[in-house]
């Protein structure tokens, strides 16, 4: 259990997290009724939601699955290792800033169950950021 608690155990927690996350993106878009938003576009603008969804889902996968596999790899302070914490702490960083200065409030507030989403979703970002730049910081020191 204490395991769960080193930067070890916690790499692979996040790459758990995001493998989840991957998954997730299955029934996403009827959790969110994206098929009644998107019934109005035209096929390629459906096409491009639906294909841009799945690789999303596929990017967390196998972001996910990399510290999941390979925690120890990441953390032995190679070049490339390094490299990987990095392009990791940087993608996870944008996407938690993207959180709060791309999406509108509006999109959220006075709706409970996106509120819940919000606040789920930058716990799991500011979490997925700081795992990975400690990680990072770690591996330069």
């Amino acid at each position: 259990m204490n395991h769960l608690f080193t930067l070890e155990g916690q790499l692979r927690l996040v790459g758990l997290a995001l493998v989840a996350m991957g998954v997730f993106h299955v029934v996403l878009p009827r959790l969110v009724d994206w098929p009644a938003d998107l019934a109005a576009t035209s096929l390629l603008t459906r096409q491009v939601s639906y294909a841009h969804l799945f690789f999303i889902g596929l990017t967390c996968v196998l972001l996910g699955l990399l510290p999941l596999c390979h925690a120890p790899a990441l953390l032995a302070r190679t070049s490339l290792g390094t490299a990987l914490l990095a392009g990791q702490t940087l993608f996870w960083g944008a996407r938690w800033a993207f959180q709060f200065l791309y999406f509108s409030p509006a999109l959220w507030r006075g709706d409970r169950f996106r509120t819940a989403g919000h606040v789920a979703l930058s716990v799991l970002w500011t979490w997925v950021t700081a795992v990975f730049g400690h990680a990072l910081l770690t591996s330069l020191a």
